[in-house]
């Protein structure tokens, strides 16, 4: 039973990190290592 809790955080917690990189590439935040393409709002 412990183990599908746990199990059941970990899915949701990876999802919700995908989905803030995705959220934050759309919204042009960041860059993913193409500087090239991050039209100058790069941190490197």
């Amino acid at each position: 039973m412990g183990t599908y809790i746990v199990g059941g955080i970990l899915v949701i917690l990876i999802l919700a990190i995908i989905r803030k990189l995705y959220k934050d590439k759309k919204s042009g935040k960041g860059c993913g290592g193409n500087c090239a393409g991050c039209k100058g709002n790069c941190p490197h």
